[in-house]
Order: structure tokens, then C-alpha cells, then sequence
């Protein structure tokens, strides 16, 4: 009497198993590397954009025109700046030139923090696993909330009297 098999033939199974091999899928790189070796990256937060211009140096880091220190008072919104440099190792290696438009001052430093890693990555697309794993290539989304009419504010009502 002849076995029975439920798995198919031996052509079935190396199709299968070809079928098991992941092809990785091909990295996205939003920056652009001009003929110069200088990194463009374009970051949005809110309401804000900026222009990222990336090229090795020696850590010179100007936004609009004036130094990082000078712009952002707020220590949190450079530390905010600085983690990409930081965790792709490029702190000091890399002169940065920021214009940026639009927001305030957090929105702005998102901005900048987008702009960077997407500028880095077009240097060295290598940096990708580590720029997108501390999340710095991710375009935080969230707008303010439109205002309704009936409402006070998006979603604050009137005061309610009930006398």
C-alpha cells in the first residue's frame, strides 16, 4: 500500500523554504547629498520646517544665521538638537547650518531634530538602523485640534449655568 503524505512533493518544499527567505526592504533615504558631500534633510513638527545643511567640519552649528546656544535658551530644546549628533557619534565632526521657519520654539527644535537625522542619513546610509531605532527618523504627526463652532475651544464648552 502506498504512503500518503500531506506536504506535497520535494518542489513544494524548496518553494517553501524560498518563500521563507526575506528579501530586506530597500531603505527610503529622504536627504539628498549634493556633488559637494554636503547633506541636505528637510524636518516638519507642527507648524514649523526646517533646512537642514550637513557637511564634515568641526562642529560649528548655526541656526538662522545665529550659534545654537544664542537661538535656544531652553536647555531641553538643545539636548533635544544634539541626540542624533550623539547617537551616531557625529558630535563635533559635523558643521550644521539650520534655517528654519514657522512655530515655536519646541516645534522648531523638532524640526531641526528631523532634519538632521534625515541630512546624516543621506551622508552615511549605514546610520539608518541606529538613527531609526532611537526614533529620531520618525515625523511626529500631531497638529493642534481644529476649533468647533458651539465650543469655546476644540473641545472646552461654555460655561454652563444651570440657574
Amino acid at each position: 500500500m502506498p504512503e500518503l503524505t500531506f506536504g506535497g512533493s520535494e518542489a513544494a518544499a524548496s518553494e517553501a523554504a524560498a518563500a521563507a527567505v526575506v528579501e530586506p526592504a530597500p531603505v527610503i533615504v529622504r536627504g539628498k547629498l549634493d556633488r559637494f558631500g554636503t547633506a541636505w534633510g528637510t524636518g516638519r513638527r507642527k507648524t514649523s520646517v526646517a533646512r537642514v545643511q550637513v557637511k564634515a567640519g568641526s562642529g560649528k552649528f548655526l541656526v538662522n544665521g545665529r550659534p545654537m546656544e544664542q537661538y535656544f535658551c531652553v536647555e531641553r530644546d538643545r539636548q533635544m538638537i544634539e541626540a542624533p549628533l550623539r547617537a551616531t557619534e557625529k558630535f563635533g565632526a559635523v558643521d550644521i547650518a539650520v534655517n528654519v521657519e514657522g512655530g515655536g520654539t519646541t516645534g522648531q527644535a523638532g524640526a531641526i531634530v528631523l532634519g538632521i537625522a534625515r541630512a546624516l542619513e543621506a551622508m552615511n546610509p549605514s546610520l539608518h538602523q541606529t538613527l531609526g531605532d532611537n526614533g529620531f527618523l520618525t515625523r511626529d504627526s500631531r497638529m493642534v485640534e481644529r476649533k468647533k463652532y458651539g465650543y469655546k475651544k476644540a473641545r472646552r464648552s461654555f460655561q454652563f449655568s444651570k440657574r
